[in-house]
């Protein structure tokens, strides 16, 4: 079992920064991919970024890139987003999430078994 504890949400005004941390605990056997996906209000889960636990490789969603960076320090097990120039369309609860996977790229768009207790952010206009 893997557990995932995010921080670091809040209220911002657009152009703002956050930076989400996730800590991750628990039996970890094998590649763990990493990820952070977020829900808007009255909509679903979209994938933003993660890491790919085999590679390091690392994936965007098109619409944070060049504003958000994913990164990882390995002796702390936490991960980073750091989120700039914040726009309105970022609000919603951020969830970090995990899976155990040995493919070369992470995934936006596929199943993760492990789920923290997701984080809210909301960006004011």
């Amino acid at each position: 079992q893997v557990q995932l504890v995010e921080s670091g949400g809040g209220l911002v005004q657009s152009g703002g920064s956050l930076r989400l941390s996730c800590t991750v605990s628990g039996r970890i056997r094998g590649r763990l991919d990493i990820g952070w996906f977020r829900q808007a209000p009255g909509r679903g889960r979209e994938g933003v970024s993660c890491v790919t636990g085999s590679t390091g490789w690392i994936n965007y969603k098109e619409s944070v890139k060049g504003r958000f960076t994913f990164s990882r320090d390995t002796a702390k097990n936490t991960v980073y987003l750091q989120m700039n120039d914040l726009k309105p369309e970022d609000t919603g609860v951020y969830y970090c999430v995990a899976a155990f996977r040995e493919y070369s790229q992470c995934t936006l768009a596929g199943r993760y078994d492990y789920w923290g207790q997701g984080t809210q952010v909301t960006v004011a206009s």
